[in-house]
């Protein structure tokens, strides 16, 4: 649990630190080329390579979460007990309310 935990905080941290690095180093001629283009395309163009850069960390934590392996990871058996437990009420609620209007509906 403290892999998957960790993994989000990292994948986080880089999804809020590498769009403003990018628009940093857009706004502060830090790339080359930069100085050659309008205020109006700088923006554009740095706001366009951020929303990607958001984008590739999803696209990387989603393969981090597809490469994990799945049996590794058991259910509470007090989760599933209260689970079945509740199905099961359930089941019989509704058993209990179709017979009863049943009856009313004759």
């Amino acid at each position: 649990m403290a892999g998957v935990v960790n993994k989000f905080f990292i994948t986080s941290l880089i999804m809020w630190a590498a769009p403003v690095a990018i628009l940093y180093a857009f706004n502060h001629s830090l790339i080359p080329g930069v100085t050659d283009m309008s205020p109006h395309s700088m923006t554009l163009v740095s706001g366009f390579v951020a929303v990607i850069s958001v984008n590739v960390v999803i696209a990387f934590y989603i393969c981090l979460a597809m490469r994990e392996p799945s049996d590794k990871h058991e259910p509470d058996p007090k989760f599933l007990a209260e689970a079945k437990a509740s199905i099961k009420q359930l089941g019989k609620n509704q058993d209990g309310d179709s017979s009863e209007t049943r009856s009313k509906q004759e």
